[in-house]
């Protein structure tokens, strides 16, 4: 019978200073242990693989063991190991996934009330507590809220919107992250290292890549290479069990989006099906490589490729991931998305042309006056000191000689000035003219004013006050009309 343990159970983190990527999560619980805030619910949330469940048996092992509660257990310590092993019985781990009927919490609640056997603390670590039916939730909802003091509870959860914000909000809530791929990595060289294993670089970063930021996922792969390569690794090795792209495959087809190269973009993806490789994962990995580029011409946009450009792109080949996964013909999908991809990257926004063309204007283009200072330069006309109105027939009075001051006589006509023929110039421009008649018309406006206030105060008065009268010219009234 074998013994053999997977790298992911013997490579288990035993104590917090070996967990990767969670120092949030280790310094936040180490600060509560040192000063004596320990809550009595945890809700540990995050994607599979980043030390949820570890993290729960480390937090029980460090409040459980004989000199606790001490975030740093010695690995002798016997309470530590039957914990971390599983057979302590003061901390008892429960899968919501086939523990979640209503019968089942209740037995759990009743059995909370007795004191724990042979540690502080009686703990129930309960995983993928999202799959705990609402009556189950229900029935542990008072118990959460109000334990007996010997009582901890640790839900653990990759879904976090499933559980009922009523349990939320009686936990205290811990965010694990994906673990980057560095940090994969390095551990992963770590492993091998111990474990004698010769494995290049590209190979290691490639699992890494596919582990997508879970570190059981990561040791699960390089365990399933040791047994196909032995003890030594390659990138070829790994590319070829797990059907992926090589990095500089996936360069050159962002490269031919870019440049809208149909013809490559149809052969190569010919050669992935023939090559039996996994067009959903060289999906994924072309976005990553947009990713790239994207960050790059934000910290540099001198280059004629915009990043707005690059987030269209992006829309393009997110909208095709569900279509490509989940689609009848892979290749097909795979290539309407790269094809509409390529037809995302070729549409501009208005900004992006003014910019565009800004950019390769002559300066002096560039200083032209602004629209309000056009407009405004266009409403002020200036006079020209040669530019003189001579009226062309004086004032004429009626035939009586009397003028319009004395009542019961007809108004005096003025006729419009006009430009004496000799002031004109044959090469006179058209703005010209318009000026000139701007100001003929202020000459005018100052002359009806005159005018009316030369008339009678009665007249006046009737023609403003009760007609509205709006005195706009001055013309030529016949008087025998004004009888």
């Amino acid at each position: 019978m074998s013994t053999y343990q997977v790298i992911a159970r013997r490579w288990r983190p035993k104590q917090f200073s070996e967990l990767v990527g969670q120092d949030h999560v280790v310094k936040t619980l180490g600060n509560s242990i040192e000063i004596d805030r320990i809550a009595h619910a945890y809700l540990f949330v995050g994607p599979r693989g980043t030390g949820k469940t570890t993290s729960a048996r480390l937090f029980a092992k460090s409040l459980n063991w004989e000199d606790g509660p001490s975030l740093n257990v010695p690995e002798d310590s016997e309470i530590g190991k039957s914990i971390m092993e599983g057979r302590c019985l003061d901390v008892i781990e429960i899968d919501g996934a086939s523990n979640n009927s209503v019968d089942q919490v209740r037995d759990l609640r009743d059995e909370c009330q007795y004191a724990p056997v042979q540690c502080r603390f009686k703990i129930y670590v309960i995983d993928e507590v999202h799959m705990l039916s609402q009556a189950a939730f229900n029935a542990l909802l008072k118990t959460l809220e109000e334990p007996p003091p010997h009582v901890k509870f640790i839900f653990a959860t990759t879904e976090s919107h499933k559980v009922l914000p009523t349990i939320v909000s009686r936990c205290q809530r811990f965010e694990f992250r994906s673990i980057p791929k560095k940090l994969i990595s390095d551990k992963l060289r770590e492993i091998c290292l111990e474990e004698k294993i010769q494995a290049e670089d590209p190979a290691l970063e490639a699992i890494s890549r596919m582990a997508m930021g879970g570190m059981r996922d990561a040791q699960s792969i390089l365990d399933q290479m040791i047994s196909f390569c032995g003890s030594s690794i390659s990138q070829e090795d790994v590319l070829e069990v797990y059907g992926i792209v090589s990095d500089d495959r996936i360069n050159q087809l962002a490269l031919a989006v870019l440049r809208s190269d149909f013809k490559f973009i149809l052969d190569e993806t010919e050669a992935f099906l023939q090559e039996g490789l996994d067009f959903y994962r060289a999906l994924l990995d072309l976005s990553s490589c947009f990713r790239e580029i994207l960050i790059q011409k934000v910290k540099n946009d001198k280059d004629s490729i915009y990043p707005e450009q690059i987030v269209r792109i992006l829309d393009s080949l997110r909208e095709g991931e569900e279509m490509v996964r989940f689609g009848l013909s892979e290749k097909a999908n795979f290539e309407v998305t790269l094809f509409r991809a390529v037809e995302s990257g070729k549409s501009r926004s208005i900004d992006q042309v003014i910019r565009k063309i800004s950019s390769i204007l002559p300066e002096e283009e560039k200083k032209k006056t602004n629209p309000s200072e056009i407009n405004n330069s266009q409403n002020s006309f200036p006079l020209k000191s040669s530019v003189e109105f001579v009226p062309k027939k004086a004032v004429q009075d009626d035939n009586s000689g009397n003028s319009l001051n004395s009542p019961g006589t007809t108004d005096e006509i003025l006729e419009d000035e006009e430009l004496s023929s000799s002031e004109k110039s044959k090469d006179s421009s058209s703005s010209e003219e318009s000026q000139e008649k701007e100001i003929r018309q202020i000459k005018d406006e100052t002359k009806i004013g005159k005018r009316v206030d030369e008339l009678p105060e009665g007249l006046r008065k009737s023609l403003i006050d009760e007609y509205k009268v709006n005195f706009v010219a001055i013309e030529k009234i016949d008087p025998e009309q004004l009888i």
